[in-house]
């Protein structure tokens, strides 16, 4: 038999649901056709679609018709969740449109076209609801003709003129077609796999009229795919079943996969404990899972949509995205790590989801879909996770991009450190996102050093410099960078990479070619012939661009598109002003020039030069130091020549010599010694063995005198939540239970305090708790702080660092940038999540070797004391 993976797609209300119901049925699957208004149907198994009546999550039914085995997967109808509907298209092998015969083509179902068409997927067509009155046959079909493509034939009636209009869509058919004065059924077969036609068929599927008839030509005209010997799957959708075990379903692409595999997922490996085959909300367990299948496997804990296993790449890129922003309002007395935590959760479930967390306001913002998508969030966390929230008023998602071409130059060269870094930004095509690419010689830039300028490129949300919103639109070229053979390491890199982004930005921000973009809906409109002038009126206004349709009696289409700020609550004016029978339906369109930028940027007031996280300033080296140089001066004083100032004849001799003649001015460290010696005198080094022994200090002769080090002990502060979601391990525990993360962490510090002989303090975020106090714990030797209402870690240790780095040795574990700054000002030493856990792996091996060694010594004492007593024997 063939195996085939199916979806059926539709825009909401067209019976796609309903048309799963009848292909269950039919196939003997079910036993019963259950209904949606009944909320007994097959795949509406969540109590969330059971309630609202539409599908919000996709699912799978395992079901065997004719010659065919099918995994037919159900995919959400609502614009709010596209992105659901688009990771399902990904692993199809063929599509069934739903369409309404009463209502025809919507703006949706034009987008879902669209997303058939982006993924090269072959679709049948089946037009619903023909038992209606106002349904009319042709003129379903002329739409579908017009407004989908020219391929859409009614394969039920395959005469003469069926096959003159199939013969136009291929020059093969066409050629057969003259030949023979007919095109056979397996050229038919081939042309439907190629995307060259597209079957119709039509019917009811609530009274399950013509499925059968549908059902017995999809099977005829459809082909199985084949596939290689080589293991490979593309995974699509992440859940979770009723034990909380993370669900990964995939679709496998080549060989087999089999329970216990150990699979490379985002370069961890990570094993397959068990494969799930799911019809419905059930499963059955198998020990693999050949090529075509789509399964459901546990164990893969960092697995997302769009990954590839295997042989498969990974693809994370969708065309749907999100244009709304909403803020998390949060219940007094909420822990907001805990609520990040699950948001984070969630985002991995749904990657089009956008979770941030500003860490200054400490907000959580999501970016979503739409209003439906929002209050289905509200849901699920409410039933899953007993969490409450509120979101506040929701803002458009700007985005920025550019006009002209610049050469954005970034120089980062503290002391001991070296890189340079020129990428040249031209403005894309509209819709394309951020493009990067290399035309930098590997005489001048070694190729791993230009891999790990494309990996910083990619791996940053870079913010553009008019209101700070994300950048696109924009492709991005290395041309020319330099490393040093000594002092380069692979951050430098990404410091010079960013800045270079950044300064290129900025030249754009003065020479005014900065363009401020927002996200538009393509819109239709079906109302009443006397409310045209109104909706023209209101149409104008919103700065939309839009045609006069076909007119269906007393009913006149408007087509067009316009900013989504506009058409945000129109549909509800639409439904008062035409008295219910109006019909408005919209859809992600991209993003164009906003029409009110003027107003946008004013109202943002971003400055661009404050913005210390995403600095457009490079730093240079003279003298032994570091130096700070602003963005509109970095010309001045780079090391590589512009593009345009480049021969082509004398470009590498150039740039090599102007390398070689830097690295002889940079300073070794002798000569760096030397520098110091002769500004603050001879420098005279301790042995080892009077290293710990105290010397009666000698008065000192210059005038300016440095703040000497304290003797005293050691102070360890850490900011507790902060290296928990650093490290891999506590961050996974977090998730399930954050006090055992927090035991955790306390009882290794406990062992490393003991090894190292420092005092550790470690505090913990309880600003949120109403009321509270900063509360001092004692475990096992360390001090475990809770800080009061209204004060952050962050402010805690601040607080605290200043004051003991008076009198004490202060040092400070914390990924915070902000707050490394600060306490480095107040003398403190930093401490970044990974050195300490280095540092702390470390105490633990020195301890079980300690340990280790005392049992043997131990045991040798014990010996020679039988020996001994053996001997008085």
């Amino acid at each position: 038999m063939k195996r085939l993976v199916i979806g059926i797609i539709a825009h909401v209300d067209s019976g796609k649901t309903t048309l799963s119901e009848a292909f269950l049925y039919n196939s003997g699957a079910i036993q019963k056709l259950g209904r949606v208004d009944r909320r007994d149907a097959f795949f509406d198994t969540d109590t969330i679609e059971r309630d609202r009546g539409i599908t919000i999550f996709s699912k799978q039914a395992e079901l065997k018709f004719g010659n065919t085995e099918i995994t037919l997967l159900d995919t959400p109808g609502h614009v709010d969740f596209t992105a659901e509907t688009e990771r399902t298209l990904r692993v199809l092998d063929y599509a069934i449109l739903v369409v309404s015969g009463t209502e025809g083509v919507q703006s949706h179902t034009e987008t879902l076209w669209k997303l058939l068409e982006h993924y090269g997927v072959p679709a049948f067509i089946f037009v619903n609801k023909t038992d209606l009155q106002a349904f009319d046959k042709e003129a379903v079909l002329s739409q579908l003709r017009q407004r989908l493509s020219e391929g859409c034939l009614d394969f039920e009636k395959r005469d003469d003129t069926f096959f003159e209009n199939a013969a136009m869509a291929d020059e093969a058919l066409l050629e057969e077609y003259t030949l023979t004065d007919s095109i056979s059924d397996d050229s038919l077969r081939t042309a439907v796999l190629s995307r060259k036609l597209f079957p119709c068929s039509f019917g009811s599927a609530l009274k399950n009229e013509g499925v059968c008839e549908f059902m017995e030509f999809f099977d005829y005209f459809t082909c199985e795919k084949s596939y290689p010997d080589t293991l490979g799957g593309r995974i699509y959708k992440i859940s979770e079943d009723e034990k909380g075990n993370r669900l990964t379903f995939l679709k496998i692409t080549g060989g087999v996969l089999r329970s216990k595999n150990v699979l490379d997922i985002n370069g961890r490996n990570e094993k397959v404990n068990e494969i799930r085959i799911y019809s419905g909300n059930k499963f059955i367990s198998v020990p693999e899972a050949s090529a075509g299948h789509i399964c459901a496997v546990t164990g893969l804990a960092s697995a997302l949509p769009g990954d590839g296993i295997g042989s498969e790449k990974t693809d994370n890129v969708l065309v749907s995205e999100p244009v709304f922003t909403y803020a998390v309002r949060l219940e007094e007395g909420t822990d907001i790590n805990y609520a990040l935590t699950i948001f984070r959760k969630l985002e991995q479930e749904e990657t089009q989801m956008h979770v941030t967390f500003n860490e200054h306001l400490q907000k959580i913002n999501v970016q979503i879909m739409g209003e439906i998508q929002l209050e289905v969030l509200k849901r699920v966390l409410s039933d899953r996770f007993e969490l409450e929230v509120e979101f506040e008023h929701g803002s458009i998602i700007y985005k920025e991009t550019i006009c002209d071409t610049f050469e954005g130059v970034g120089h980062y060269e503290p002391l001991r450190h070296y890189s340079e870094v020129h990428l040249v930004l031209s403005p894309g095509e509209r819709g394309s996102g951020l493009v990067f690419s290399s035309e930098c010689s590997e005489n001048e830039l070694n190729r791993n050093w230009q891999r790990l300028v494309m990996t910083h490129l990619a791996e940053k949300a870079h913010l553009g410099v008019l209101i700070g919103a994300p950048i696109t639109d924009i492709k991005i070229t290395l041309v020319s960078g330099c490393a040093h053979n000594k002092h380069t390491e692979g951050g430098d890199f990404r410091q010079a990479t960013y800045r270079a982004v950044r300064q290129g930005l900025m030249q754009a921000l003065k020479s005014n070619k900065c363009q401020l973009l927002e996200p538009w809906y393509s819109f239709t409109l079906e109302l009443p012939l006397e409310s045209v002038g109104r909706a023209m009126t209101d149409l104008s206004q919103m700065s939309a661009k839009y045609e006069m349709g076909e007119s269906r009696g007393e009913t006149t289409v408007i087509t067009g598109t316009a900013p989504v700020t506009s058409l945000r609550d129109y549909n509800k004016q639409v439904i008062s002003y035409t008295h219910g029978k109006g019909k408005f339906s919209f859809n992600y369109d991209g993003y164009a020039e906003c029409m009110n930028s003027d107003e946008i940027i004013s109202e943002k007031n971003y400055d661009p030069e404050s913005d210390i996280m995403n600095t457009a300033d490079s730093v240079f080296c003279a003298n032994g130091g570091g130096f700070l140089v602003k963005w509109n001066d970095v010309l001045n004083y780079m090391h590589l020549p512009l593009l345009k100032d480049k021969k082509e004849e004398v470009y590498e001799p150039v740039t090599v010599v102007r390398k070689k003649n830097y690295e002889s001015m940079i300073a070794d460290e002798e000569e760096l010694m030397r520098i110091f010696e002769a500004t603050y005198g001879k420098i005279k080094r301790r042995t080892p063995d009077r290293l710990h022994t105290p010397k009666e200090k000698k008065p000192v002769s210059s005038n300016k005198k440095a703040r000497s080090v304290p003797d005293g002990p050691v102070y360890l502060l850490i900011d507790g939540y902060n290296i928990i979601f650093a490290w891999d391990d506590l961050k996974a525990i977090a998730e399930k239970n954050i006090d055992l993360a927090r035991t955790l962490l306390i009882s290794r510090v406990c062992n490393y305090q003991s090894m190292r002989k420092c005092n550790v303090i470690i505090v913990f975020d309880a600003y949120k708790v109403k009321g509270g106090q900063c509360k001092v714990e004692k475990v096992h030797g360390i001090s475990v702080i809770y800080t009061k209402e209204a004060e952050t870690a962050d402010q805690y240790i601040e607080k605290t660092a200043m004051e003991l780095s008076k009198n004490y040795r202060v040092k400070v574990a914390t990924s915070d940038g902000l707050i490394q700054i600060i306490i480095f000002g107040n003398g403190a030493v930093r401490v970044t999540p990974r050195e300490l856990r280095d540092d702390i792996d470390l105490a633990e091996k020195e301890m079980r070797e300690f340990i280790s060694q005392n049992n043997d010594n131990s045991k040798t004492t014990l010996s020679q004391i039988n020996a001994i007593k053996s001997g008085e024997d």
